[in-house]
């Protein structure tokens, strides 16, 4: 079975709405977008390089759509993106020129996607990774599809913006398996899935 990893930028009140620039995602009123940029440093550089390894993506077509129109032209920092299978979630796009592009339309496609053995995979690596993604996070988490998260949290919060943890979210466990602070105070912390949440009275 493929792992499904989820990697995400977000601030202390858990959004993770436009990180990347003002224009990413206005939708809502959302006028803070961008708000990664004070604290990215070196050391952050590092994390997303070592992160961003060769491995197949699965996206929303919204989140597509911004990488198709950038990444292609910029491989120095994002190598072997456009060798890898890109998997888009989407009930109206059916095609794009980006090499290696899928286009899935149901939870069903997903499933068997995350069914496949991971020894069998012809691809740059067996893991699968979500990238922004918003509202496709939100059924991969409803479904207990989210085998890894590898989150970057922010020293702020906003109090307004899209959240990763929505209304997709159910019980569920997880275990740190590493974690790290950058200088400029972003928290770098991987967790993986543990199993059912423990419930008991407190002081038991």
């Amino acid at each position: 079975m493929r792992k499904i990893i989820v990697l995400s930028f977000i601030t202390l009140d858990g959004v993770m709405q436009a990180p990347g620039g003002p224009e990413e995602d206005t939708s809502g009123g959302f006028k803070y977008g961008g708000w990664v940029a004070p604290y990215f440093d070196e050391a952050s550089g590092k994390v997303m390089e070592k992160q961003m390894k060769p491995a197949d993506l699965l996206l929303g077509r919204k989140t597509f759509d911004i990488f198709a129109s950038y990444w292609p032209e910029h491989t120095d920092f994002w190598p072997g993106i456009n060798d890898v299978t890109k998997y888009v979630m989407s009930r109206t796009m059916k095609k794009s020129d980006w090499k290696n592009s899928v286009f899935l339309e149901s939870l069903d496609d997903i499933k068997k996607l995350k069914n496949q053995p991971a020894g069998s995979i012809d691809s740059k690596g067996s893991d699968i990774q979500v990238h922004g993604s918003g509202e496709l996070i939100q059924l991969l988490l409803k479904n207990d599809f989210v085998d890894e998260l590898w989150l970057k949290i922010f020293p702020l919060t906003l109090g307004k913006g899209k959240k990763l943890f929505d209304k997709g979210t159910i019980p569920a466990a997880f275990t740190l398996m590493e974690s790290s602070v950058t200088p400029s105070g972003v928290i770098i912390a991987n967790y993986k899935r543990a199993g059912k949440v423990r419930t008991g009275t407190v002081g038991a």
